[in-house]
Parts: C-alpha cells; structure tokens; sequence
C-alpha cells in the first residue's frame, strides 16, 4: 500500500492512502498532538469529510493499539518540519550501565540538549516519560534535538 505525505506548514503533516475497497483515507497529525482521521468523496484533497478528532491522549492509545512503532514515526515526521531538529530511535542495550536506572539519571537532557520523548517497550509506549522513569535492557528510546544532541544521547546509553 502507498501512503503519501504531504506537509502541511504550521499544521502538521497529512497522511493518505486508498483502501483495499478503493476509499481514500486521510490522517491529519496536527503540531499540537491531535490528530484527524478523514475520508475523501471525491478527488479534492481539500474537501475531506471528518470522521473522528482524536486528542493527543487518544491518538497515543490508539497509536499503541494499532503498532507501538508508529509513535516513533510521527516524532521523526513532525522533526522532518522544523529546520535543525532531528529525530532518533535507539535500543538500550543489556550491557548499557543505565539498565534498571531512571531516565534522570541519565541526564541525557541537560548533558546534550536532546529530549527523550518516548519509550517503546515491547508493544508499549510510554509517551512523554519522566525523570523517574526506569530503563529496561531493549527499550527503545525515542530522541528529539540535533544531530549531535541524538549521538550524544547514543554514547551516553552505550556508556
């Protein structure tokens, strides 16, 4: 299936693609968070029928329901929209020294200016965690800042 992209400056970005049945579907992730879920009628790209609003709360849940991957992947499209400013995804590997550590301790944030926005664990993700969140061997690590700031956070994981 093809799923198109199409920025959306000061909004978002909207995804599209076309059923198996043949009906063109549209997903607006908004800056804010929020996302809207869409159906097209006819061939205008502008003129989509709203068929749900979801809060950045519900499209998280709704994310982790349909692939905890996909979090991930709105993070990295959202950076692609503002100059400078990358997005990374990395595994804490079982040697790493900050395994049953808290995410403060790492202090990834203050050390290299990138945030750490998400954590995958299996088929869960912890949006937005705190400094008291503990680390587990396989995490995944969703990174927001430069590139220098993601390679800062990957050597401190690494140790």
């Amino acid at each position: 299936m093809e799923v198109t992209e199409v920025l959306l400056p000061g909004v978002g970005i909207r995804y599209e693609f076309t059923t198996a049945e043949g009906e063109r579907i549209g997903i607006v992730a908004h800056r804010s968070g929020d996302a809207e879920l869409v159906r097209y009628n006819g061939p205008d790209p502008d003129e989509p029928q709203s068929l749900l609003r979801l809060t950045p709360e519900e499209s998280d849940a709704l994310s982790e329901i349909l692939g905890a991957p996909r979090v991930a992947e709105r993070f990295a499209d959202l950076a692609k929209e503002i100059p400078g400013l990358s997005a990374g995804q990395m595994e804490l590997p079982s040697d790493s020294s900050f395994v049953g550590k808290t995410l403060g301790e790492t202090r990834a944030r203050t050390r290299t200016g990138a945030s750490i926005v998400a954590l995958v664990r299996g088929e869960d993700v912890i949006a937005s965690p705190g400094p008291e969140q503990s680390l587990q061997a396989g995490d995944i690590l969703v990174v927001i800042g430069t590139h220098e700031g993601i390679a800062g956070v990957q050597a401190i994981i690494d140790g």
